[in-house]
């Protein structure tokens, strides 16, 4: 599938250090494992029904900023993402307006694309929709089944066959997989959540409650495909476990994706992963918090969504926003805090962008050496990305002005993406 345009990124003298990430798996700061200088990144894409909301932004935002503090500590990035482009969420929207899914996937990909490239983040390197990777899928699935770790439950309401369901006990007894090996949470936990983000833990047949969907047998009036398995349409996690392993091949650096996705999804991705090869999904589980709005976690059933595309013309703040303004009023929390948007939050970005741009042109009798404030950047960028702290060094240095002007913009759009000067 298409991406888009990638940014600039200047060059900078020098070169910084691999940033320590929060692993959400082991709870603690480490860095992940990186082979022959190259760091491989995965990253979950979204349902394409409600494109593209501060929430995701900021976790898309999270990620590329972790790419560029790879990049600039001399480290080659590959980075994965996909789109669930079938989805009941999909489905339902479609239903509730009166469009085909196909188009209103589509319509909505369109603008996720637009949104990206404008606030501009990098774009993965493998982006996949799920429509695209079917045969793949399913073949996933019925290596799971060939291997012992599916299995069938009754469903008479399909003319084409039963779904089929991940054994979640038999994985952990048979492969190096152990529920919680992501999301470190009690049991009670985790069916609570298994509940609320796709599970269906009240499907009768099943081994247990939290076995995970690997594959819906047809219904009238849903998509399907003929495949290996049967017709029908793939579950969630089997999804991103069979295009991740595609693309990334085995063992790859970054699982990433907002925090909502611990579990089930990450979890039960990995386990996919591994009852398949015997070998972990990923070295480290990077998460982004939540944003909240109006009161509450930013989400579509809420409706209480602030949409990239209407800061980007106008029909949200009352002006076009400057998507670098949008950057900045998203990195002013560190990706791990979970935190609320507010309009005022974006008026003291502008506020902000423009006294940095301002800053640029202060001459003063004693100015503030460039090169280390890039050397203070790096720093907290390494910290594990810790963009709070780096706006907090530009305001002092931009406000007493700096000797080397362009250097400091050069690092501003290499390591935060936030332009300071018209492009060269």
């Amino acid at each position: 599938m298409r991406t888009w345009t990638p940014p600039v990124i200047p060059e900078l003298p020098g070169a910084g250090e691999a940033p320590k990430l929060f692993n959400t798996a082991k709870g603690r700061l480490e860095h992940p494992a990186i082979q022959d200088d190259r760091a491989t990144l995965y990253v979950c894409g979204l349902t394409p029904y409600d494109a593209t909301h501060i929430g995701h932004a900021f976790t898309y935002l999270t990620f590329d900023i972790m790419q560029r503090a790879w990049r600039d500590a001399g480290i080659e990035t590959v980075y994965a993402q996909n789109i669930t482009d079938i989805d009941d969420p999909l489905l339902e929207r479609a239903n509730a307006t009166g469009v085909d899914w196909r188009g209103l996937a589509d319509e909505q990909i369109g603008l996720y694309r637009s949104d990206m490239h404008r606030m501009g983040m990098i774009p993965p390197d493998h982006f996949v929709a799920v429509t695209e990777a079917i045969d793949e899928i399913a073949g996933g699935v019925e290596e799971l089944i060939d291997l012992g770790y599916a299995y069938t439950v009754p469903t008479p309401e399909s003319e084409a066959g039963d779904d089929i369901y991940f054994d979640v006990r038999g994985a952990q007894r048979q492969s190096q997989w152990r529920l919680g090996d992501v999301a470190p949470y009690e049991r009670a936990l985790l069916e609570t959540l298994s509940a609320e983000r796709g599970g269906d833990p009240e499907r009768e047949g099943k081994r247990d409650v939290l076995d995970p969907l690997l594959w819906r047998s047809a219904r009238v009036g849903e998509p399907s495909w003929e495949s290996v398995v049967g017709e029908g349409r793939p579950g969630w996690h089997i999804e991103c476990a069979v295009i991740a392993r595609q693309a990334l091949g085995e063992l790859f650096t970054v699982q990433g994706g907002g925090h909502d996705l611990v579990f089930p999804h990450h979890e039960f991705t990995a386990a996919h992963v591994t009852a398949i090869s015997g070998k972990p999904l990923a070295h480290a589980f990077c998460h982004a918090a939540l944003v909240s709005y109006d009161g509450h976690k930013m989400s579509k059933s809420r409706g209480n969504l602030v949409f990239v595309s209407k800061l980007l013309d106008g029909t949200h703040a009352g002006h076009p926003v400057d998507p670098s303004a949008i950057r900045l009023a998203l990195l002013a929390n560190h990706y791990r805090t979970e935190w609320e948007w507010f309009d005022s939050d974006l008026e003291r970005a502008e506020r902000r962008l423009a006294a940095w741009r301002e800053g640029l042109d202060r001459t003063t009798a004693e100015p503030v050496s460039a090169s280390a404030v890039l050397q203070q950047l790096r720093a907290a960028l390494a910290n594990d990305l810790d963009t709070p702290v780096m706006l907090a060094t530009l305001d002092a240095a931009l406000a007493a002005g700096v000797d080397d002007p362009c250097l400091v913009a050069h690092a501003v759009q290499a390591l935060l993406g936030v332009k300071l000067q018209p492009e060269e």
